[in-house]
């Protein structure tokens, strides 16, 4: 099933992003807000002083993993890149991040590389005063820069000087912020090496209820490019969110078995 125009994938190309609706339940988007604001109190507090995001939490709120598996959303992002999406990741956010810019290629990749994806959902409406997505137009068409590209050894503690080298990127390549003004249930595709991060939220007691989930994509190997190199990879095996309801109940039979081994080895 196509759900995207040709115009619409020749704007991904061209500016490395697309806005678009794909007609999320209004009720599912309030029941994810629902349900994941009790995990939020579990979380630390950013230094803002509200919980920057949860991670994963489809693992325990079903509505988040709908979102993540959604159909629509799967074939488009097969249009897009030629092959079968495997969601793997889910973040969910009460509040806008403030997140300087990046490129997700840092985070995540693929050998062959390029085959991952971000689709971030509003599950609210986001205006400029509520933090929104800041992105770069055009800038998935720089080279992928790791750690080494910018003389820095891997490794988060280094991330901040990571963060920098972007910052001086964008300046000295022009570009030019646009802000995803996003309406209740929108969603927004980015291709991966797309410069993104979180904008200031103006009016800080402004909610920005979200949720991005990350993709890969079949027959690839997966890599945490901050961790390793070109010449000596990080290898990563992802949990693949389950697209099935029986998938879900096969991986959470599993969890639990291997967690009976594990306590059996310790007692014994």
């Amino acid at each position: 099933m196509k759900v995207l125009t040709e115009n619409q994938c020749e704007k991904f190309a061209e500016v490395g992003y697309l806005i678009i609706d794909f007609k999320f339940a209004k009720l599912l988007l309030d029941e994810i807000v629902t349900h994941v604001s009790y995990l939020y109190r579990k979380q630390p507090c950013s230094e803002f002083g509200a919980p920057r995001r949860v991670q994963d939490a489809w693992k325990s709120v079903n509505a988040v993993r709908e979102v993540a598996v959604s159909s629509a959303v799967l074939s488009a992002l097969k249009q897009l890149f030629g092959r079968e999406p495997l969601p793997f990741q889910t973040l969910n956010f009460p509040v806008g991040t403030r997140q300087r810019s990046h490129s997700d290629t840092i985070h995540f990749n693929s050998i062959p590389r390029g085959f991952m994806a971000g689709v971030w959902v509003a599950l609210e409406d986001i205006d400029r005063a509520n933090g929104p997505l800041q992105y770069y137009p055009g800038s998935h068409k720089l080279p992928e820069y790791s750690m080494q590209d910018f003389n820095l050894k891997t490794g988060y503690s280094n991330y901040h000087k990571y963060e920098e080298c972007i910052d001086r990127l964008i300046r000295d390549n022009g570009l030019v912020a646009e802000f995803g003004l996003l309406k209740r249930g929108e969603a927004i595709i980015w291709h991966p090496n797309l410069l993104h991060g979180g904008a200031e939220q103006l009016d800080p007691r402004r909610t920005r209820h979200s949720q991005v989930t990350h993709y890969f994509f079949s027959d690839c190997e997966y890599v945490t490019p901050m961790e390793g190199s070109r010449e000596q990879p990080a290898y990563r095996e992802p949990l693949w969110i389950p697209k099935t309801s029986e998938e879900l109940r096969s991986l959470s039979t599993t969890s639990v078995t291997k967690k009976v081994r594990q306590l059996v080895r310790r007692i014994f």
